[in-house]
């Protein structure tokens, strides 16, 4: 009923912003409404800042000339993945970051962070203030290894690792102990050869990159000279690119590190193979058959057939040494090869031991649907089931996979659905509603001050000034405390 009365008070305010002064109008951004009038405009919420909801929201403003889209975000700053998951010596990558900041500043689109969406504001909040609410928030959390000894210091998450290095505020205080002459890491996708890269890369390399300083620091005293990057199946299942691969075989004063035994019969295969899949296995291939400099100070290389059975600890139980390994063998051939276990166990020792075997969607709020086993929003083309009116895009959608690429596609195909639903009246778009307006003043009830998009650009401005202050692109705020407080200067 609160909120309902809340609604109801801001619809009068929403209807008279049309035909304001434009000082006035520029106040009214400040709820989010930019001087349209609700009458006729379909309100869109967005949850979640990253590459999915601004895809979303993109597609969205094109293909609907009077919606309005708002994007909730957790954190003060936008981008999600593109800004904490994407590589520092990858800024090619990041720059998507362009088109996202001129959907953020379309007149039809405003940016709302600091907002804790199901903990500050519920969904159906959102939905009673909304015509749609679209869950774009990604995968926060991380597939456990399901083994002993996991929990035990020196074992990380690929996510908090790499959010280390690129700024997450959550994981400033990480602090890995990188005094280990080998880091093993479990899985064989492009995070885990980009977490194998920033351990091995010259830290000249990554100096004038928009990586964190005090990751760079730690990096620089590094003992690290060793990377083993394991998975369960073979060289003709591995999840990399060949981008990636060819970045780690040319990384200076590192050599290949392989067995040749995991490349049996990989030679006969390789004429069925589909090019891209070709392509890659041979620049393997050829790693192993050159081997590398044997003067090269450092080695990286993939261990097959293998899965993570236990963490060892040392002889105080204190800290991760070593981990235990099954051998396996494959049942069935191609990308449908199962890996079963042979019996057979090998022990490796290291100090860092990183899992990089996926990142997972949680739930977000009660009210709506989850698949606990998939860790995603069940969903028939976006269409979040059973509920009017949600819908979802990007790795809660499909799960965690796929490159920045893929979520753009997905995320236009949800927008479609979406676009499809209003025409064909699925959405009762007669009914007026208030949108940010009414979320606005409702979070301030609560306490809760937003982000605007010209406000993260005063962040923007500061983290690029104290980058340049050291040769670098830009040098991110790790604390949240004072990202808001540069905000609202």
């Amino acid at each position: 009923m609160k909120m309902m009365t809340m609604i109801n008070l801001m619809r009068g305010s929403v209807m008279k912003i049309h035909g304001l002064s434009s000082a006035s109008r520029c106040l009214a951004a400040e709820g989010g409404v930019r001087g349209l009038s609700s009458s006729s405009s379909p309100r869109v919420c967005i949850v979640g800042g990253g590459p999915a909801g601004f895809y979303t929201a993109q597609q969205l403003l094109k293909a609907r000339q009077n919606a309005a889209v708002d994007i909730y975000e957790r954190l003060p700053v936008p981008f999600g993945l593109v800004r904490f998951g994407v590589a520092p010596d990858h800024p090619e990558v990041k720059n998507v970051i362009n088109t996202f900041t001129q959907t953020a500043q379309h007149e039809r689109c405003s940016f709302h962070g600091n907002v804790n969406v199901g903990k500050d504001v519920t969904i159906d909040e959102l939905r009673q203030a909304y015509h749609a609410v679209v869950l774009s928030y990604g995968a926060e959390g991380n597939r456990s290894m399901g083994i002993p000894g996991e929990d035990l210091p020196g074992v990380f998450s690929a996510k908090d690792f790499v959010g280390w290095y690129n700024g997450l505020p959550s994981n400033k205080e990480l602090h890995p102990d990188l005094s280990f002459e080998t880091a093993v890491i479990l899985g064989q996708g492009n995070v885990a050869l980009d977490v194998a890269r920033i351990l091995l890369a010259p830290v000249e390399m990554l100096k004038e990159t928009d990586i964190t300083q005090n990751a760079l620091e730690a990096l620089a005293g590094s003992k690290v000279r060793r990377v083993l990057i394991v998975g369960r199946r073979g060289p003709l299942q591995i999840a990399c690119t060949i981008k990636e691969l060819r970045e780690m075989v040319n990384l200076p004063n590192t050599r290949a590190d392989m067995l040749p035994a995991d490349f049996e019969g990989i030679a006969e295969a390789l004429k069925d193979l589909p090019r891209p899949r070709k392509r890659l296995t041979e620049l393997m291939m050829k790693a192993v058959k050159e081997g590398g400099d044997d003067k090269a100070e450092k080695c990286c290389g993939f261990r097959f057939f293998r899965s993570p059975v236990e963490v060892l600890a040392g002889a105080d139980g204190k800290r991760a040494t070593g981990i235990r390994l099954a051998l396996n063998k494959l049942e069935g051939s191609g990308e449908s090869a199962r890996a079963e276990v042979t019996g057979q166990l090998e022990d490796v020792d290291c100090g860092l031991i990183i899992s990089s075997i996926g990142y997972k969607s949680i739930p977000i709020d009660p009210a709506v649907p989850f698949d606990p086993r998939r860790a995603i929003v069940p969903n028939e083309m976006g269409r979040v089931q059973d509920t009017a009116g949600l819908y979802c895009s990007g790795w809660v959608k499909r799960g965690p996979t796929g490159v920045i690429a893929t979520t753009m596609n997905d995320s236009f195909d949800t927008a479609h659905v979406l676009i499809q639903d209003m025409e064909a009246g699925k959405l009762d778009l007669s009914v007026n509603k208030p949108g940010a307006q009414a979320i606005t003043a409702l979070l301030q009830t609560r306490g809760v001050r937003t982000v605007l998009f010209s406000q993260w650009e005063k962040i923007n401005a500061e983290e690029e000034k104290r980058g340049k202050s050291q040769g670098k692109a830009r040098e991110k705020l790790l604390d949240v405390d004072e990202m808001l407080k540069i905000a609202w200067s």
